[in-house]
């Protein structure tokens, strides 16, 4: 996770690196973007808030482009569920 991310976009994943990796292996739910197709939320329950991890696909890989707490799940096509 970049310093840029974590200090100043969204500090409030400060140190949370290990509930990103969980969230990315075991999320509630996955989403497609609305805005992008190659783009996929990845949430998980953080007690009254979600963490989001948003990730690009692309040509079989994949890369964190940031991650943030939401309150709520945004739209877009639920792609899978727990």
């Amino acid at each position: 996770m970049s310093a840029y991310i974590t200090k100043i976009k969204h500090p409030e994943i400060d140190g949370k690196e290990e509930e990103i990796k969980e969230c990315l292996r075991n999320p509630v739910e996955v989403r497609k973007s609305s805005e992008d197709e190659e783009v996929l939320l990845y949430y998980k329950q953080e007690g009254a808030y979600f963490l989001c991890v948003v990730v690009r696909h692309l040509n079989g890989e994949g890369f964190i482009i940031t991650a943030y707490i939401t309150d709520k799940i945004k739209e877009g096509e639920v792609v899978w569920k727990k």
